[in-house]
């Protein structure tokens, strides 16, 4: 049987680091929490359950998650977020992967709660996730903040049985500021790679983004929620356009 490292980033999780860590105490062999300078008792929740605890300072979500995996006793890890957490099918899943691991990784499938509703449709699941892997064969890639783990053969990886939750967003409060938040991000990874903001895209781009979630991916079928969703993901696409635009015009004006 394999050895098996979980590893968590994290900053000011102290309402979901527990419970992601107490999850994952029946699969893994080692728990690491690689925090980036909390103010809050994230550190201290996560040592008192039994975690491995390192201080990282925080550049990218990618910088940081490759970091971490560096730093974890075993070749086999298993990567989550603290408002991640294994359900019982995903952990039994995973018990039987460790007794006879066969190919290069696994993808698990994540569900998302929104505001205490679990979110079947709008885009946002299954959310396919490669969460498993072997680190020599792969490393974090994507775009800041939408990591994610590329294996070098470019093979996706076999899917694991269970859900992986995702407790994300307690208020729409909260998910309007992460989308105001993670749209800076993508604009300035954007302007950086000099990439030209588009009008068209600003101005049909949600329209679009929003069609596709609310109608094609069903979200109307998650109700009130659904629409909220489908609103904020909309609103993202005008939010990254807009201010990669303003990006421009201020280095034009510098």
């Amino acid at each position: 049987m394999i050895k098996l490292s979980a590893v968590i980033i994290t900053f000011n999780e102290e309402k979901n680091i527990e419970r992601c860590i107490q999850s994952l105490l029946p699969v893994a062999d080692e728990v690491l929490v690689v925090d980036s300078f909390s103010s809050d008792t994230t550190r201290e929740k996560a040592a008192n359950i039994g975690a491995r605890v390192l201080e990282h300072a925080f550049d990218g979500h990618i910088q940081q998650k490759n970091w971490a995996a560096s730093q974890a006793k075993f070749d086999f890890v298993l990567s989550l977020d603290a408002d991640e957490a294994l359900t019982d099918e995903l952990r039994d899943s995973i018990l039987k992967v460790k007794a006879n691991w066969v190919g290069e990784g696994y993808r698990v499938k994540r569900l998302t709660s929104y505001c205490g509703q679990w979110i079947k449709h709008c885009g946002w699941y299954p959310d396919m996730k490669l969460r498993l892997f072997d680190r020599r064969l792969g490393a974090w890639g994507g775009t800041n903040p939408h990591d994610k783990y590329e294996l070098k053969s470019g093979n996706a990886g076999a899917i694991l049985k269970g859900d992986l939750l995702h407790y994300s967003f307690y208020s729409i409060r909260q998910h309007i500021d992460t989308v105001n938040s993670f749209s800076s991000i993508k604009a300035q990874v954007d302007f950086e790679r000099n990439k030209k903001p588009s009008y068209l895209k600003m101005i049909f781009g949600p329209v679009i983004r929003f069609l596709r979630d609310y109608v094609i991916k069903l979200g109307f079928l998650d109700g009130f929620y659904g629409f909220v969703i489908c609103i904020n993901n909309a609103h993202s696409v005008f939010l990254k356009q807009v201010k990669l635009a303003q990006l421009h015009k201020d280095r034009k004006a510098q």
